[in-house]
């Protein structure tokens, strides 16, 4: 069905879609509405810890049979600098005033958690068909046992750099995922992200740099943006942005709201939030602060003093990282159970022709020698017509309302 089955072949699954994992606004349950559509479906699982974990792959298990990926952070927990936080503090000492929150008020510790042997156990126990990483890789020990365990290994690369030091790794797929993208950088060979290339400035960049699967990420929410990224070599494109639209998605209404007035304007990379560059919504702190500062603590420390902003009155400051890419605009509502691709598969069908080229032009051949030029040509398109229609409709007959993010 599609020019490149590399990735289908790989994952077993239909379409050559990966559902990005958006820690914080999924869960559960969109990992089984994609799976069931046809995509890979994912589970973000830094901002869980390995009981909850457990729980919710017991209801994904007893949702669907699909193949699924579980996502996790790799970063490198950060040394404490009571000085840097103490900043922090009295940067944010006038957001604090305003919204009555105690300036001296413990700081909520952050939750996002890294990959360690305890996850990895959990891996072991609940046997996902695939395990992503972002920001890097484990340290090399619990990676021998992912592989001993025959799981299927993928993260993000933000430069030809970084994915050819996960292909000698040895990851079976590389997203390349441009600036576009929503959520955090997945940068870890350095911190300058002023070099970070766009989508479609990298992924053939790491097509030509390594031999694995390539998967696209960032700015793709359409059939377009998925033509496009197999053109350039990808195998397939990891989408998260649309699938924010779906019911199934845990985001507030402020998020939803402002995923309907998105603008291609209206995002920016800032480390406000956690403490690392991340994708989202420009929002009134971003403005008032400047989306980077270098008063931000380190990843994930940032978050704990911003944490009581996201409560009571601080609702209007609380809409501070809503991981969104920067095509948010050309998204739109769609049940992720419901033909996910429905133009991606018409495409997909078109691709399926293009190596049975050779039967069209027996077909052609044939019927010009059986009729007169004129009238032959005539049928020779219509015969072609059939061909294609024969090829597109079994697939599409149960596929022909909506799709996610527009994709048609």
């Amino acid at each position: 069905m599609w020019p490149d089955r590399h990735l289908l072949e790989l994952f077993n699954i239909e379409l050559p879609i990966v559902q990005a994992p958006v820690a914080g606004a999924m869960d559960w349950e969109l990992a089984v509405a994609a799976a069931e559509a046809g995509a890979l479906g994912s589970l973000p699982c830094a901002m869980l810890n390995a009981n909850q974990v457990r729980e919710q792959m017991a209801k994904i298990r007893a949702h669907t049979k699909k193949p699924i990926n579980l996502n996790f952070f790799c970063h490198t927990p950060p040394a404490l600098n009571n000085a840097r936080e103490a900043r922090w503090r009295e940067r944010l000492a006038p957001y604090y005033s305003e919204l009555a929150i105690d300036p001296a008020a413990p700081v909520p510790s952050s939750n996002r958690t890294a990959f360690d042997p305890v996850m990895c156990e959990v891996v072991e126990e609940t046997k996902p068909e695939v395990v992503s990483f972002h920001f890097g890789l484990p340290e090399p020990g619990l990676l021998r046992r992912l592989k001993a365990g025959r799981f299927l290994v993928m993260s993000s690369a933000t430069t030809a750099a970084e994915a050819r030091w996960l292909e000698a790794c040895g990851v079976d797929a590389v997203i390349a995922q441009g600036c576009e993208a929503g959520g955090h950088r997945g940068i870890f060979l350095s911190d300058d992200i002023a070099t970070q290339a766009g989508t479609f400035a990298l992924v053939p960049q790491v097509v030509d740099a390594v031999k694995v699967p390539v998967i696209a990420a960032g700015g793709i929410t359409d059939a377009r943006g998925i033509a496009a990224a197999f053109a350039l070599g990808a195998a397939g494109v990891q989408i998260g942005t649309a699938y924010l639209w779906c019911p199934e998605a845990k985001i507030s209404a402020p998020h939803r709201a402002a995923l309907k007035s998105a603008r291609d304007d209206g995002t920016a990379l800032t480390n406000l939030m956690t403490g690392r560059p991340a994708r989202g919504f420009i929002n009134r702190l971003m403005r008032e602060v400047g989306p980077i500062s270098e008063v931000a603590p380190e990843f994930p420390l940032a978050a704990g003093a911003l944490a009581a902003a996201r409560q009571g009155r601080g609702a209007g400051l609380g809409r501070l990282l809503a991981d969104v890419g920067r095509a948010s605009s050309l998204a739109r509502p769609r049940y992720a159970r419901r033909s996910i691709d429905q133009g991606a598969r018409r495409r997909g069908a078109r691709a399926d022709a293009r190596p049975r080229v050779e039967e069209v032009k027996r077909l052609r051949a044939r019927d010009a020698q059986a009729c007169p030029p004129r009238i032959g040509g005539r049928h020779t398109r219509r015969r072609e017509d059939e061909l294609l229609a024969g090829l597109r409709e079994p697939r599409l007959r149960r596929l022909e309302s909506g799709g996610i993010g527009g994709l048609e």
